[in-house]
């Protein structure tokens, strides 16, 4: 069996599952206290998230905030897409694992549709790829919320946004399937000049433009985004803007921040 090892376990998040499921307990008791409209966001068809890849006590509550409303739709199948920060890749590698590890008990891989997208898309799987921390930190989450799911995990270097979006457009053809785009926004920037970057990636998604994107958005996942746009405005997909917050809310140090945001895209009734 081939196993996809936690390779920024205790690092990025916490080792101990017990530790993982108190802080998401910690995380949730504050979203029940302070936000009203939980369950319409429940009670929509979410058929992508966008989340950070940041430690958990970073970005932890903001990853979250997406995972409990894809945890409330139950979709057996979910493909994890994030970028390559460790090595340079021509295209994207697939993950072609039988299970995740996590420490809160492995996810089921998902080998068939990994297999799928290889043979429909030309790709391949390169091994160091997949010691990624931006796909990795997303499997205690969706272990967490939808334990019986199975995952594909795909790693994106140098990327076409249109040819990424040609395989969301795939999995999204599937109802059963979701898809979580992994980014984090901008980096080591004074506060106010970060949350002008991040405005301007947050402006995109809203109203799904991805020229708007190359306007000043400066995330390390801007591939994943822009396919995801992309594909969002191709299945008529609307985007939500859940959680936006830097390191600064936890750290205090405004003169090098990072930025981090969760969207979902829903499907919208047509009654």
């Amino acid at each position: 069996m081939k196993v996809r090892k936690a390779v920024v376990s205790g690092q990025f998040y916490s080792s101990d599952g017990y530790d993982i499921e108190r802080m998401i307990d910690r995380y949730n008791h504050a979203l029940d206290t302070h936000v009203a409209d939980l369950d319409r966001l429940f009670a929509l068809d979410t058929r992508g998230v966008m989340v950070p890849h940041a430690g958990y006590i970073y970005s932890g509550f903001t990853a979250n905030v997406a995972f409990r409303i894809l945890g409330a739709k139950k979709p057996e199948r979910v493909v994890v897409i994030g970028p390559s920060h460790r090595v340079y890749i021509e295209g994207f590698s697939v993950g072609v694992y039988d299970a995740y590890e996590t420490p809160l008990g492995s996810l089921r891989g998902d080998m068939a549709l990994a297999k799928r997208l290889i043979e429909a898309f030309g790709a391949k799987h390169f091994s160091q790829a997949h010691a990624e921390h931006s796909t990795e930190v997303q499997f205690p989450f969706l272990k967490y919320y939808l334990p019986e799911v199975s995952v594909v995990e795909l790693v994106y270097g140098k990327e076409d946004p249109a040819h990424l979006s040609g395989v969301i457009d795939v999995l999204l053809s599937d109802s059963a399937c979701a898809v979580v785009i992994s980014t984090d926004l901008s980096h080591y920037y004074m506060l106010e000049k970060a949350k002008k970057h991040d405005t301007v990636c947050l402006d995109a998604v809203a109203s799904i433009d991805p020229v708007k994107l190359h306007q000043g958005c400066e995330a390390c996942g801007i591939i994943g985004m822009e396919a995801m746009i992309l594909s969002a405005r191709e299945s008529g997909l609307t985007p939500h803007i859940l959680d936006y917050r830097t390191s600064a809310d936890t750290n205090g140090d405004e003169k090098q921040v990072v930025g981090y945001a969760s969207a979902i895209f829903t499907k919208e009734s047509k009654a």
